[in-house]
């Protein structure tokens, strides 16, 4: 499994709330399960004391997110390092249950799970992908969705390095707002422009009769 991978679940985590909307998806012990995915073995570990940990760990993931979008990139780094820090990982070489088309282990970087709870153990494989797509791509990669309400985290993996939102659907429902904005900005152009005519017109000083 590549470690860009992990990535996905700092998105996951950081995009359970739309601050906005002032939605939080992130509520019980199910919600934690979810998180992990049908590949996950969080186990027994998760309890529901893990909904507030993973909340805290939320609130800073997005402060990365965020301080990439406002490109302040000294900011995001020390504020991943600060977690990778806290939240350390075990690499290790796995391959056993992926065999290539000769039947031979094919061989990836695995992050083992030797964390003491369901938070740890999430939040060290999140900080880690994060930090190898920041490392890979550019912390101008990371950023936050310019559609608003929706302020969902997203990595910019485009060649071109023109994303701007979270989503296809944040991207239409921008460039509609946007295209009604200028058909608005059309239509009141004319209506501004004549009542500029008319003032202009009502100011200009009458010339007096002049006597002979």
């Amino acid at each position: 499994m590549e470690l860009a991978y992990y990535s996905e679940h700092a998105l996951r985590l950081v995009n359970t709330e739309e601050p906005a909307r002032r939605t939080d998806s992130l509520t019980s012990a199910d919600a934690v399960r979810e998180l992990f995915g049908p590949t996950g073995q969080p186990g027994a570990r998760i309890t529901d004391s893990d909904v507030a940990r993973l909340r805290a760990v939320r609130t800073r993931l997005r402060g990365v997110f965020e301080a990439a979008s406002e490109d302040d990139e000294v900011r995001a780094v020390d504020l991943l390092n600060a977690l990778l820090l806290e939240f350390p990982v075990s690499p290790q070489i796995s391959g056993h249950e992926y065999l290539d088309d000769n039947g031979r282990p094919a061989w990836h970087m695995h992050l083992a799970d030797h964390a003491a709870n369901a938070t740890a153990a999430y939040a060290a494989t999140a900080c880690m992908g994060l930090a190898f797509q920041l490392t890979a791509l550019g912390v101008d990669r990371l950023g936050i969705c310019e559609a608003a309400p929706c302020r969902n985290a997203y990595i910019d993996t485009s060649t071109n390095r023109s994303r701007r939102y979270c989503s296809d659907r944040c991207a239409t429902r921008a460039n509609v707002a946007a295209y009604r904005a200028r058909k608005r900005l059309e239509t009141d152009r004319p209506a501004l422009s004549g009542r500029t005519h008319d003032a202009t017109h009502d100011a200009t000083p009458a010339t007096p009769a002049t006597d002979h």
